[in-house]
């Protein structure tokens, strides 16, 4: 039989909301300042896994524009019913202090891959809605609400309310159904199961005391009695796990008649344990979705199949026919025309104001935008980080002509974050001519926490032409490369650590909910026109090969 292995959507997929329909099961994850919103993951089996579209891709449908790291869209809800598919989503437009200002939405499709429709504005209340689509025909949004007041419970009740779909509303009263089991009560999911309404709900925080708590009532409107063995899932208590911070997820039935749960998860790098504390580290790769097997109890209450209440990374597979994907394309040469699927842009819709792809010769032409902390025009295409062992190259060609001219590589968490390999233009190197050859140099930089830093001590002139640029992250460790023409590859400036780029490293690190990219970047503070061509972009989970370097990086 085949076995699943967890996690089952690594590197950046965090708060998963499962949904069947037939034999096809999706995935919904949060995607926060990320452009196009929601990713939606398909599978017919839980073993094999593909990204099958990204529903909010219009302006009309999502507005990240300004809204800070870690903001955007959080804790999507997929279901279908009436012969639809039903999204409700948060757009966290801010998160600071006593206040968050959380406008909730649905959109919905006959369709998974769509068209999506315009969205409908639900409550402010809170986040992370969800639909219920009752055995009576009616549709109720539940979601967590958020108290602001002086001295309160911040995560107040969970509250439930009437949607009409033939109005496109929500009708009737806001009822108060649940407080809480273990605290912190959040991502609610309903279900019907037999007598039963069952509430599964996230709690403990979406950090290392996170879980997945049940209560159940048989009323809709409660009240709801708790499990008697929450959480019925966490890694709290299990530092040898290598699934940390499990919660928040939602339940499916199979067609074999198999239940499963989803959940979020993480994965410390070893060696990065805080304060020595085993089960704690940074992740690098921030929260993953994982997967369980569930059985339901003679007493009616769900229960992990293995026992106990921690996540296993591996499970024997459902008895369903397999069916793998082709592998995911991790090579562009853009000779299609086509900007690669994997890409999201922060916070910036994807179109043709600032990046195009031209089939002949076969490049993608990104113009200059804001600076890397631009909550607006940063001008910035990106792929998830997904292996502790991965790497990154393109090929680029740009003349800046000043030094607020760049464009590159860049491996970041968010925009306080990032290293970053820039053909940028100095003007100690320069002539008497602002745009001689001689000034354009290849500069290695770097962000932590709004302190910006630049490696002038391994600074590089370049040749006319285009440049190669590659990171390679091991675990903890990157390295910079870059080579011209057909030299060999030489490292740039010192190891670095990556495991900067997780959710634990940072003065702001309760906050921090997404993960590690790599992207192609292009800034022009200026406002002058310039861009870049970037050729021959390719990403590699696992390290490159060893001839690829020189004997001697720095010769």
């Amino acid at each position: 039989m085949s076995q699943i292995q967890n996690p089952i959507l690594p590197g950046f997929n965090p708060d998963p909301a499962i949904c069947r329909k037939g034999e096809d099961i999706y995935i919904a994850t949060s995607t926060f300042e990320w452009w196009p919103g929601v990713q939606i993951h398909h599978s017919r089996d839980l073993v094999h896994w593909r990204l099958l579209c990204r529903p909010l891709s219009r302006p009309e449908q999502l507005d990240l524009r300004g809204v800070e790291d870690s903001g955007g869209v959080w804790a999507p809800c997929l279901s279908y019913a009436h012969e639809r598919f039903w999204l409700v989503y948060t757009n966290v437009q801010n998160k600071q202090g006593a206040f968050f200002d959380t406008p909730n939405y649905v959109v919905w499709a006959e369709d998974i891959e769509g068209p999506w429709s315009d969205p409908v504005a639900l409550t402010r209340t809170g986040f992370d809605p969800s639909f219920f689509h009752d055995e009576d025909g009616r549709s109720w949004l539940t979601s967590m609400r958020w108290n602001h007041l002086p001295g309160s419970t911040k995560f107040d009740r969970i509250v439930l309310q009437e949607y009409d779909r033939e109005e496109q509303k929500l009708i009737g009263p806001e009822y108060e159904i649940f407080h809480k089991a273990i605290g912190g009560t959040e991502g609610p999911h309903l279900l019907k199961r037999g007598d039963w309404y069952y509430l599964i709900l996230a709690e403990g925080g979406t950090g290392w005391h996170h879980a997945i708590t049940v209560a159940r009532s048989k009323e809709l409107m409660g009240p709801y009695e708790v499990h008697p063995e929450n959480p019925i899932l966490t890694s709290h208590g299990d530092p040898e796990n290598p699934l940390q911070k499990s919660g928040h997820g939602g339940f499916v039935e199979l067609p074999d008649g198999s239940w499963w749960t989803t959940h979020l998860c993480a994965r410390p790098l070893p060696g990065t344990e805080l304060n020595g504390k085993a089960g704690t580290g940074r992740c690098l790769l921030g929260r993953e979705t994982g997967i369980q097997p569930l059985i339901w109890s003679e007493d009616d209450w769900p229960r992990l199949a293995h026992g106990g209440r921690f996540p296993r990374q591996q499970h024997q597979a459902p008895a369903l026919p397999p069916c793998p994907w082709p592998d995911e394309q991790k090579a562009f040469d853009f000779l299609d025309g086509q900007i690669p699927d994997c890409l999201q842009s922060p916070r910036l819709p994807i179109d043709a104001s600032w990046v195009e792809v031209e089939p002949d010769p076969g490049y993608l032409r990104m113009q200059g935008g804001g600076s890397p902390l631009n909550r607006f025009t940063q001008h910035l295409l990106a792929r998830r980080i997904t292996h502790w062992v991965t790497a990154a190259e393109v090929e680029l060609d740009a003349l800046p002509r000043h030094f607020q001219h760049e464009a590159g590589l860049r491996a970041l968490y968010d925009s306080e974050c990032w290293y970053q390999l820039g053909v940028t233009w100095d003007r100690d190197q320069a002539t008497s001519e602002s745009s001689a050859p001689g000034a354009r140099v290849l500069r290695l930089s770097s962000m932590e926490d709004r302190n910006y830093a630049v490696d002038r001590d391994s600074q590089v002139r370049l040749k006319p032409g285009a440049v190669s640029l590659r990171f390679v992250i091991d675990h903890q460790v990157l390295t910079a490369w870059w080579r011209q023409a057909d030299s060999d590859w030489q490292q740039m400036g010192p190891e670095l650590d990556a495991s900067k780029l997780s959710d634990e490293f940072g003065n702001n690190s309760s906050l921090n909910f997404t993960g590690s990219w790599y992207g192609i970047f292009a800034m022009d503070l200026c406002g002058d026109g310039f861009y870049a061509d970037f050729k021959q972009l390719s990403f590699r989970d696992g390290p490159p090969e060893p001839t690829a370097y020189a004997e001697d990086p720095q010769n």
